[in-house]
C-alpha cells in the first residue's frame, strides 16, 4: 500500500554553497543527451543551481514504477527551493517512444532523458532504476543511492522511516556535508548494451529459449503480471541481468514450497540443471546461436487462459480506487454479482481476471448460496465456499479426472477486491469467466477453510505460533492447498495425521509471501480415510525486523483487512461418494 510523504519543509539558505562528500569518489564530467522529444539537454545548464537531482528510470521495473508518485512530489517541493531534477533511462530495451509514453502516464515534471548504449549510466556508475544522485552545480556527486527505505525487493513499509534523497537535498541547500552520502538502491538492473558472442556451448536458440517458454512466459509476455516481456532473444539479452540476479538468488519463479515435502503438478521452481544452463549462458556473454534451433512459439490464449468462457461475471460498475489510500491503504471491497441460473451448473474452469492489474492485488471470488447473508463481514460463514482466486503468480483453477465445483442455482458470486494504489487515480471492473462440464461429475470437488479466528499476536512478536485443525468424518481425497495470511505471516506447515496414527507433512512455505500468493495442486490426489484431521500451523512476525508490518507496537487479531491478520489453511477435496443431483 502506498502513503502520503510528509516531507519536512527546511528553510533555504540562499548563501550557503552544498558541501561535497568527504573525499568524494567521483565528479560527473559535463554530459550532453537528447530528451524523448529529440531536444538536447546539457547538465552544463545546471551550473547555477544549488544542487540537481539525477534519477536513472526505467519503463518495467515494478519498484521503479511504484517510485514515480514520490518523485514527482519531491520536484513538487524541491524545484521552488532552487533544486534541478532530470531523470535518465539508460535501458537497451525501452524506445524513446516507450519512455515519452511513460512519462506521461505516470506524469513526470522533469525532462526524462534516452542513454543510448548506456554511456552516461557507465560515467555514473549507476546500476539499478531507480537509483538517484545529488550532484553540485560543478558535478560532484553528493549523494547517490535509493530514493527512501520504504519500498525494496520483497517488502513495502507503511511509510518510510528515512528519506534519504529528500534529506540528502535539505543538508546540501543548507551548505552542510550529506550525512548518508551513499545508501544501496533496490530495484531492477539497468538492462545494458551488451555486445554477446557469437556461439557458445549454451546459446539461446537451443538452450535457454525452451527454459523461458516452459518456465517464464506465462507471466513475461505483454499483458500479464510479469514486468517485462522474455519472448525473444532480444527481451531475454535485454534482461540478462537481471535474470542473472533473480536466478541466482531463487526469487524466480516465484514458488515457495520447501522441496522436501509434497510433489506439486503446479511446480514452478526451476530444476538444478535449468538454473545452471542460464547462468552458465549469461556467464558465456549470452551468445545466441543458430536462430533455427528455437522450438516453435508457446501458445497462449488472447483473453482467458481457460480459453473461451461459457459465462463471465463481472463486478456491477467499475470502483475508482484512488490515488492514494488511508492510514492503512483501501478497505477490502465486496460485489455480489447474482447468477440468475434456475437450475445447478457444474463447473470445469474458473478464472478469475483483474480488470486493472495496476492497483488489482488479489481477487477471491466465494459462491453465496440463495438465502445466505455475507455483508460486510465478507467472508465469514462462508470460507467453505471459495470458488476461485486471483493473486501474483497464481493460475486459474481446472478440474480434472470426472471432478467439477458446484454452483447452485440462484446462487451469487461474492468479489473481494484488494486495491494497491500507486499515486493515479484508476478504475477497477473485475471479472470472473466459468467453463461448465458438458455433464455431472463423478465427484464434487469442496472447499473447506481450515481456519483460526481467535488469537491475538503480542506487539513486537517475531515467531507468534497460531493453529488450526479440521477432521474430514468421511472418505475424502485432496487435490490442492491453499495458505492464507497477510503481511504479518511468515511461515505456514499443513500435516495430515492419519487414523492409524502416522502423520505425514503435505506441505511447508517456510517463507510466506502475501504478494505471491499459490495455490498447491498435488501431483497425485491423496486418499484420506475416515478420521483423518488435516493440522495447519502458522507463524506470524509481528516484530521491526519485518519490513512489511504495518504497525510492530500494535498487538494484531482476526481481520479481513491487509493490516489484521488471517489463518486460513484452504483445501480442496472430494468425497468418495457421487455428488447429489
Amino acid at each position: 500500500m502506498k502513503h502520503p510523504l510528509a516531507f519536512l519543509l527546511l528553510p533555504v539558505i540562499l548563501a550557503a554553497e552544498p558541501k561535497p562528500v568527504e573525499n568524494p569518489s567521483q565528479r560527473i564530467e559535463p554530459f550532453v543527451l537528447r530528451d524523448v522529444a529529440g531536444k538536447e539537454w546539457s547538465s552544463k545548464s545546471q551550473r547555477e543551481k544549488k544542487a540537481f537531482v539525477v534519477v536513472f528510470l526505467g519503463t518495467e521495473c515494478p519498484v521503479n514504477n511504484a517510485y514515480m508518485p514520490r518523485l514527482g512530489e519531491l520536484y513538487k517541493e524541491y524545484a521552488p527551493k532552487g533544486v534541478g531534477f532530470v531523470g535518465i533511462n539508460s535501458n537497451r530495451t525501452d524506445t524513446p517512444a516507450r519512455v515519452a509514453t511513460h512519462a506521461k502516464e505516470h506524469g513526470i515534471p522533469f525532462p526524462i532523458l534516452k542513454d543510448t548504449a548506456n554511456v552516461v549510466a557507465d560515467r555514473f556508475d549507476a546500476r539499478r532504476t531507480p537509483e538517484a544522485f545529488v550532484l553540485s552545480g560543478d558535478g560532484k556527486v553528493l549523494y547517490r543511492g535509493r530514493i527512501d527505505d520504504q519500498i525494496g525487493i520483497g517488502f513495502r513499509r507503511p511509510a518510510p522511516t528515512r528519506r534519504d534523497l529528500a534529506e540528502a537535498l535539505d543538508e546540501a541547500l543548507a551548505g552542510k556535508a550529506v550525512s548518508q552520502p551513499q545508501t544501496t538502491p533496490p530495484g531492477c538492473p539497468i538492462a545494458r548494451t551488451i555486445k554477446p558472442k557469437k556461439d557458445g556451448s549454451i546459446t539461446y536458440s537451443k538452450h535457454v529459449a525452451p527454459i523461458l517458454q516452459k518456465n517464464c512466459q506465462e507471466c513475461h509476455r505483454p499483458g500479464q503480471v510479469g514486468p517485462m516481456a522474455l519472448m525473444d532473444y532480444d527481451d531475454a539479452l535485454g534482461w540478462a541481468e537481471a535474470i542473472r540476479e533473480v536466478v541466482q538468488e531463487r526469487r524466480m519463479p516465484p514458488w515457495h514450497a520447501d522441496p522436501n515435502f509434497g510433489h506439486f503438478a503446479n511446480d514452478r521452481s526451476l530444476s538444478k540443471e535449468d538454473r545452471e544452463t542460464l547462468l552458465t549462458w549469461i556467464r558465456q556473454d549470452c551468445p545466441q546461436g543458430n536462430p533455427r534451433d528455437v522450438p516453435p512459439p508457446r501458445r497462449f490464449a488472447d483473453d482467458w487462459s481457460i480459453g473461451k468462457p461459457d459465462a463471465v461475471f463481472s463486478m456491477p460498475s467499475a470502483f475508482v480506487v484512488p490515488a492514494k489510500g488511508g492510514k492503512n491503504g483501501v478497505r477490502y471491497q465486496y460485489f455480489g454479482v447474482p447468477t440468475k441460473y434456475d437450475e445447478d451448473r457444474w463447473i470445469q474452469a474458473v478464472e478469475a481476471k483483474a480488470g486493472n492489474r495496476a492497483v488489482v492485488h488479489h481477487i477471491l471470488v466465494y459462491v453465496v448460496k440463495p438465502g445466505e447473508g455475507y455483508g460486510a463481514r465478507g467472508i465469514d460463514g462462508i470460507g467453505n465456499n471459495m470458488l476461485v482466486a486471483f493473486a501474483p503468480g497464481d493460475l486459474p483453477a481446472v478440474f480434472t479426472g470426472g471432478t467439477a465445483k458446484k454452483l447452485p442455482k440462484g446462487a451469487t458470486l461474492l468479489f473481494q477486491m484488494h486495491y494497491t494504489p500507486n499515486g493515479v487515480e484508476q478504475k477497477d471492473r473485475s471479472s470472473v469467466g466459468l467453463i461448465f462440464a458438458k455433464k455431472p461429475p463423478q465427484y464434487e470437488v469442496r472447499t473447506r477453510g481450515i481456519a483460526q479466528s481467535r488469537f491475538v499476536i503480542p506487539p513486537g512478536a517475531n515467531d507468534h505460533e497460531v493453529k488450526s485443525v479440521t477432521t474430514f468424518d468421511e472418505n475424502a481425497r485432496l487435490l490442492s492447498l491453499f495458505p492464507h495470511m497477510h503481511l504479518r505471516g511468515k511461515d505456514f506447515e499443513y500435516r495430515a495425521v492419519f487414523p492409524d496414527g502416522k502423520s505425514e507433512i503435505l506441505l511447508r512455505v517456510p517463507r510466506y509471501d502475501f504478494n505471491w500468493q499459490s495455490h498447491y495442486r498435488l501431483a497425485k490426489p491423496l486418499d484420506l480415510p475416515a478420521g483423518t484431521r488435516i493440522e495447519c500451523t502458522a507463524h506470524f512476525d509481528n516484530s521491526a525486523d519485518n519490513l512489511n508490518n504495518p504497525d510492530p507496537q500494535k498487538a494484531v487479531r482476526w481481520g479481513e483487512q491487509t493490516w489484521e491478520e488471517m489463518m486460513i489453511g484452504f483445501v480442496d477435496y472430494t468425497f468418495a461418494a457421487k455428488p447429489k443431483k
